[in-house]
């Protein structure tokens, strides 16, 4: 085993005060019954890269999970909870300062695990020295640990040197690491997409082979993985991962046309502009927030499948941001994805094109309806069109900034000056069933819609109830409200 002979003073010193009391506290109860206890995984890593650190801590030690139980509480943590007591995890919650968040802590009693093939649930076997429990674990960067009271850090797998070299690889054989938790595939990924690194070959050649193993894996798990991924400052390296290995068309099958074309834009006779590094570099361009960024990936999924050229040659794709906006919508409902995400970058994606068409000459009641459709998503939207342009003639990106710039300027304006948000009809469903002793209908919907038309263009006053009360009689007269 690989350790440092003496305290590693720097790593402890890097933590914050309320995590370096929580260490403090926690050694002493673990030591004073007897156990050993160390810092573990991603917190270690980020230590060594001196990248910011998360609030919560992860350990792992001797300890059976009963024991860890009274040792937190002897360290005064405010409560516990079980996140996996059988697979040899406890929780805790500590509070060292009321004016601080609370520091998240778990701790995982050193284990082995393996997954069968025919089961999502791993089979796990507790106690063990550390060894064992670093042998279980994902890629060599993650197999680090630090005593907390000695200061020792165990590097078995020759972690430093991976991060040295900026470099993901398997802890041991790479199969048998992904056949334990497949997840495993998307991590080194999302590894990849948070911190810039390479995967080395064994382990990517691991990940083609074991890319179908994926589908072991609970869809929530998988979508919260991506996500991840998708928001990390190397994003578009993570997503060459994932075409290169066969694992996006895994994860993500509606893109498998997608995924297809982007393979063949690599062949030598291809000529035609290549939509997947297009889709990338809007992925990087674009802020690192999770609903902008799914709808990067997506704006453009559904190219492949309308594309038509014209009898001048021209290649069109009419109507690929509707087609899009489904695609999207049935992607995210498939991996789980909560309902507010699966409307906003549905919406993202369908609008992605209006945007980008805005002149100066448009009307107010044009910008007007524009931001009232895109309610709710209009910043995300505006700063998806901002990174949905990948020329490399910078008169043209420059072009494209200032226009987004000016209609986010003048929906401000319009907001400011004409109170956007409160435009809609002067008369709700209740005013229109008493007014015309009419049952609840489709009529309604269109009349409040042809009301709120007239506010938006400015030919009705919001508050002009007479008004909205003659156009409403005409319309009823008129008839044909189906």
């Amino acid at each position: 085993m690989t350790k440092s002979n003496t305290r590693d003073t720097a790593l402890f010193s890097s933590l914050s005060t309320a995590q370096a009391w929580v260490v403090e506290r926690l050694a002493l109860a673990f030591t004073e019954g007897g156990a050993e206890l160390a810092l573990v995984g991603g917190i270690v890593r980020d230590v060594l890269l001196e990248r910011p650190l998360p609030n919560d801590l992860d350990f792992t030690t001797s300890a059976s999970p009963e024991q860890t139980r009274w040792f937190g509480e002897v360290a005064g943590a405010e409560s516990s909870f079980d996140i996996g007591e059988r697979f040899g995890t406890i929780g805790f919650v500590f509070r060292p300062d009321l004016d601080q968040p609370p520091v998240l802590v778990e701790i995982t009693t050193y284990r082995s695990e393996q997954y069968p093939d025919d089961s999502r649930h791993p089979a796990v076997q507790l106690g063990g020295v550390l060894l064992d429990d670093l042998s279980r674990r994902d890629f060599t960067v993650n197999a680090m640990a630090a005593d907390v009271v000695s200061g020792t850090l165990f590097d078995p797998f020759d972690g430093q040197s991976d991060l040295a070299r900026c470099i993901i690889r398997a802890v041991g054989d790479p199969d048998l690491r992904f056949q334990e938790d497949p997840l495993r595939l998307l991590r080194a990924a999302r590894f990849v997409a948070q911190l810039g690194f390479l995967v080395d070959n064994a382990t990517r050649e691991g990940m083609t082979r074991q890319a179908s193993s994926l589908r072991r894996i609970s869809k929530e798990r998988i979508f919260t993985e991506l996500t991840k991924l998708l928001c990390g400052p190397f994003a578009s390296h993570g997503l060459e991962l994932l075409l290169d290995t066969g694992l996006l068309v895994e994860a993500m099958p509606e893109l498998e046309r997608l995924a297809s074309e982007a393979l063949a834009s690599r062949l030598p006779l291809h000529r035609e502009k290549d939509l997947w590094e297009h889709t990338l570099r809007v992925v990087d361009q674009s802020p690192q927030r999770p609903m902008v960024r799914w709808a990067a990936l997506l704006h453009d999924s559904a190219k492949p499948q309308t594309r038509s050229i014209d009898l001048n040659g021209e290649v069109h794709f009419f109507g690929h941001e509707r087609e899009g906006a489904d695609l999207a919508s049935k992607l995210l409902t498939r991996l789980k994805a909560d309902k507010t995400t699966i409307a906003t970058v549905s919406r993202m994606v369908e609008m992605h094109l209006r945007p980008a068409n805005y002149e100066r000459d448009w009307t107010d009641s044009a910008v007007r309806r524009l931001a009232m459709e895109a309610d709710g998503v209009l910043d995300d939207l505006l700063d998806l069109v901002a990174a949905d342009v990948t020329s490399a003639r910078e008169h043209k990106q420059r072009a494209a900034a200032e226009r987004v710039a000016a209609l986010r300027s003048r929906v401000i304006w319009l907001e400011e000056e004409h109170a956007l948000a409160e435009l809609k009809s002067p008369l709700d469903g209740q005013d229109l069933m008493a007014m015309f002793d009419r049952p609840p209908g489709r009529w309604i919907a269109v009349i409040k819609d042809h009301l709120r038309e007239l506010v938006i263009d400015g030919e009705l006053s919001p508050d002009d109830r007479s008004g909205a009360e003659t156009e409403a009689r005409r319309l009823i007269a008129q008839g044909d409200l189906a």
